[in-house]
């Protein structure tokens, strides 16, 4: 699991792996209509169903070397506020490292989804992981947009991603 940022932390935030006890804390990110439509389980019926097809796929990553979202705790609370990682992607037949993230709505617009992007941008270039960096934003997911420009990405292109129309943005390592 080179990928995940395991004890990692930033200012405010703990990277860990997440554990199936985290269901319930997880489970208001599925109950948003944006984050379901953003996340691509638009006709998955229930918050619950969504949340377990989530917990599904981070757990297939982790299990084969996929990467994978790390728990995002703040510091100060100990609350779980989001989700943030590296993940191997294939994107236009290519294969690709994107920074994904997902903040639980009660902790949108707090600069998390931002802090904790730049510390896996940070991670993947000072571990040699890539030359570049994407993040894959669904067109209409302007908060998203917002998060990869502050992390320093420019508008790449726009394709399909998993049936969606999306915006990939890019970083390359400096030099």
């Amino acid at each position: 699991m080179k990928y995940l940022l395991t004890g990692q932390e930033t200012e405010r935030l703990i990277f860990r792996p997440q554990h199936r006890d985290d269901f319930a804390e997880w489970l208001p990110a599925m109950e948003n209509p944006d984050t379901e439509r953003f996340l691509g389980m638009t006709g998955i019926t229930s918050a619950e169903a969504r949340c377990e097809t989530w917990f599904q796929r981070v757990e297939n990553r982790y299990q084969n070397d996929l990467g994978g979202t790390n728990v995002l705790v703040d510091k100060s609370s100990g609350k779980i506020v989001g989700q943030c990682g590296l993940l191997v992607q294939e994107v236009d037949d290519i294969l690709e490292l994107e920074i994904g993230y997902t903040i639980i709505p009660a902790y949108w617009n707090q600069g998390y989804a931002t802090e904790a992007a730049r510390k896996c941008k940070e991670f993947a270039f000072e571990n040699n992981f890539a030359e570049s960096i994407i993040s894959i934003i669904h067109i209409e997911n302007i908060q998203s947009e917002m998060v990869a420009r502050k992390n320093g990405m420019q508008l790449d292109k726009t394709t399909t991603f998993k049936g969606m129309p999306v915006n990939i943005f890019r970083i390359h390592r400096s030099i």
